[in-house]
């Protein structure tokens, strides 16, 4: 069954960066076992803005033995929901907030060597993921390359201070600084490709060592360092990744196939399965995808990002056939199933059926 949303309170709003936030929300006891958490996930936040419907994707920044909810906001120029956490949202307000999601993130266990890699906001599932292993791994060892524009803007700046002393000798933090000079010439810039191949040359990082390795932060930054990982023979099973973009850039534009074209133009007939309830729509625009062409009808389809990236419009085809304009969070496996991403996708037949329940 999908997951449906939760009101919840707002407890505490920590001010990490002039354009940052951490914001905290009280659990209900009947609400705790709906809001566990793997390291590493998210949650769908939702609230009205200018009275529209306005959802966002944030990843979790606490630990689940905290007891807590914990997400970390950071502004986004012209960003709807980022710039209300930033500016408005106060302690006692309520947002809707869906149960957590995600496949990035560690499954606890054993001794291991992970290596994080994180830019601006993609720290936020970093501090989750750090923080569990160094108290349910004893002896596992973190380091964290962690590139910001300036000092100012390192989010959790305190809290990693904090983790490195509770965990000396455990616990490696390399700050890459973009518009501020760095004591370490290696580390003055953005992270790149380039910059993780240097970084491993002077073994100041070593990637062949790594159990696992974390890649959070912009596409463009997690392709190139994906890239050159395998490219030093790293395994691509090692790598994970978590894609964050601005939450106001539109997708780009599909590319629409002459076949999608003529279907929808004739009307393809779409039957969603959620909630154990098929629910019927015709889809005649081939710029549309099958998730704005259900809302148009008034049907409310699981989503959260709208962009390929977070899965949470994850479907099984069970008749037809679509094409997606991107995906970046299905795996091989799971295309071979039959899933699709509602976001994304356009039909390729005269008819589809698409269950929202599969797992």
């Amino acid at each position: 069954m999908a997951a449906s949303f939760h009101s919840l309170t707002v407890s505490k709003i920590d001010r990490q960066t002039p354009d940052a936030v951490a914001v905290s929300f009280d659990l209900p006891l009947d609400a705790a076992e709906a809001f566990a958490f793997r390291p590493g996930q998210y949650v769908t936040l939702r609230t009205k803005i200018d009275g529209r419907d306005v959802r966002r994707p944030y990843s979790i920044c606490s630990v689940p033995e905290s007891g807590t909810l914990t997400v970390g906001v950071k502004r986004v120029d012209g960003g709807a929901f980022s710039t209300l956490a930033n500016t408005r949202l106060a302690v006692g307000d309520r947002l809707d907030v869906m149960p957590p999601d995600g496949r990035f993130g560690v499954k606890i266990g054993g001794v291991h060597d992970y290596l994080l890699i994180a830019a601006g906001s993609g720290i936020t599932p970093m501090m989750s993921i750090a923080r569990t292993v160094l108290e349910r791994e004893p002896e596992s060892r973190v380091t964290l390359l962690f590139g910001n524009r300036d000092t100012g803007s390192i989010m959790f700046r305190d809290a990693l201070d904090d983790l490195k002393d509770r965990f000396l000798g455990r616990l490696a933090v390399l700050h890459c600084l973009s518009r501020e000079t760095h004591a370490v010439e290696l580390l003055n810039g953005r992270i790149d490709g380039a910059r993780v191949r240097d970084l491993a040359a002077r073994g100041i990082i070593d990637p062949l060592d790594a159990d696992a390795i974390f890649l959070c932060g912009p596409g463009g930054m997690i392709d190139d360092v994906s890239e050159t990982l395998r490219a030093l023979g790293v395994v691509a099973a090692v790598i994970r990744t978590e894609r964050f973009t601005p939450a106001d850039d539109a997708p780009a534009a599909p590319v629409i196939t002459e076949a999608t074209r003529t279907l929808t133009r004739e009307g393809v007939a779409v039957d969603a399965i959620l909630d154990g309830v098929r629910r019927h729509f015709v889809m005649s625009d081939p710029q549309t995808s099958v998730l704005d062409a259900a809302r148009d009808a008034g049907i409310e389809l699981p989503f959260s990002c709208a962009g390929g990236m977070c899965c949470t419009c994850r479907c099984r085809i069970v008749e037809g056939a679509t094409e997606m304009a991107v995906n970046y969070s299905l795996e091989a496996w799971e295309i071979d199933a039959g899933f699709t991403l509602a976001c994304q996708s356009r039909p390729t037949s005269e008819r589809l059926v698409l269950d929202f329940d599969a797992v």
